[in-house]
């Protein structure tokens, strides 16, 4: 009997996949356990394995295709069955939502006082969204799917179309050369939807402070000496911010519709630059590790994001965030409050400065550090007392450690 393959759901936020690469073709054999595909979330990209053993008789989304949770992604059964593929298809376009499936479906319109029995249209549900979204009239589109199924990429195409021709005033179609395009990611895409929700639903306020290094940099340089895993900047500014979190735990809050949830745990988000993308590893209660577990678990975090080596669990549950852009030589930024966070701190690069001492003039290290506060949450003070606490930290680097 034939076994339906589903889009797994990898992390309580996932609501949908992207297909990558199809690594078994339909009429290949396949064993239980065997990767069959590649997907990508948000997050990261994952192997999607077969739950049975048997062939590949269908693949349902092509290479490319967003598929939502439980969606259906291909067909296993035995050699020589026999599978009705649009069958399928209805079936399971009706199951995903009913409302928005007409797959199959035969609607009559009125007109001159007759029934006319309107064209028949199959399209998937997030193409149909898509449309919706867009404003795209997919009746005359032909699909590229399975049966003539119309799927996203055709709204996709049929806008580039549209959009390449420009009307002038005398209402005269003119050729215009296209730009070379491309599909958002998964990953992309989902960091494109959460920085514009964080942006648009926030009231965020940022706050800016010059920080002075230089005991902090000649501090690292003494226990660095002897040392072969050599504690970063970022180690020190990870555990000062963890240090300060304990003692401002008001910060650690969340809205819930029009509830404020207090978090116990200080679990750091870090973001991390990966090819085309954003990760934010979390580093699980890390006010209760010393800076040198901190600084190994960070690396190892950071690596294996680089590497898309990280699970699902390994990027939720953050409390409070760090985006670190120093290395960058970014001197200062707004960062976006990364949800459900309350806040999000900034780290710039350090810089020389010339200062009076003693009415001499000397050479000071400072680094400015960005907050951005959901104001819902937070008044400026707080925020301010927090920031400043982390900034004493720093400028007494014996007082993080100890």
């Amino acid at each position: 009997m034939a076994a339906e393959i589903r889009m797994p759901q990898l992390g309580l936020t996932m609501t949908e996949g992207t297909i990558i690469n199809w690594l078994k073709q339909v009429g290949d054999t396949v064993k239980k356990g065997e990767p069959l595909l590649e997907i990508e979330t948000d997050k990261l990209t994952s192997e999607i394995e077969s739950e049975a053993d048997g062939v590949l008789l269908a693949a349902c989304a092509n290479e490319g295709d967003d598929v939502p949770v439980k969606g259906l992604l291909g067909v296993i059964g035995t050699k020589g069955e026999k599978i009705n593929i649009d069958e399928i298809l209805v079936k399971e376009n009706k199951k995903e939502n009913l409302d928005s499936i007409e797959e199959e479906k035969e609607q009559t319109t009125q007109q001159a006082g007759e029934t006319i029995p309107a064209k028949r249209i199959k399209i998937s549900p997030l193409a149909k969204k898509t449309a919706r979204k867009m404003n795209v009239d997919y009746s005359e589109i032909i699909g590229s799917g399975i049966s003539g199924r119309i799927i996203q990429r055709d709204i996709l195409n049929n806008m580039e179309k549209v959009k390449s021709r420009v009307i002038d005033s005398e209402e005269k179609i003119i050729p215009k050369e296209v730009e070379r395009r491309e599909k958002l990611s998964g990953m992309r895409k989902v960091i494109a939807e959460r920085m514009f929700k964080s942006h648009n639903e926030i009231p965020a306020v940022t706050q800016n402070v010059k920080v002075d290094v230089t005991d902090l940099m000649e501090f690292r340089k003494k226990i660095n000496e002897n040392r072969e895993q050599k504690i970063s900047i970022n180690d020190f500014v990870l555990k000062a911010v963890a240090k300060a979190l304990t003692a401002n735990r008001h910060i650690l809050v969340s809205l819930d519709g029009d509830e404020i949830v207090y978090h116990h745990h200080i679990n750091l988000g870090m973001a991390v630059s990966v090819d085309n993308g954003l990760i934010v590893p979390v580093i699980k209660d890390a006010d209760k590790m010393g800076i040198e577990a901190l600084s190994l678990t960070a690396k190892d975090l950071a690596e294996r994001a680089r590497e898309n080596k990280l699970n699902m669990d390994e990027c939720s549950g953050s409390t409070f965030t760090i985006s670190n852009l120093g290395m960058l030589h970014v001197e200062t930024f707004t960062p976006i409050i990364n949800q459900p966070d309350a806040a999000i701190l900034g780290v710039c690069e350090i810089q020389d400065e010339l200062a009076l001492e003693e009415d001499k003039v000397v050479v000071r290290k400072k680094m400015r550090i960005s907050m951005t506060y959901d104001h819902r949450l937070m008044d400026g003070a707080t925020a301010a007392r927090f920031k400043v606490a982390v900034k004493d930290l720093l400028e007494n680097p014996m007082d993080v450690i100890l």
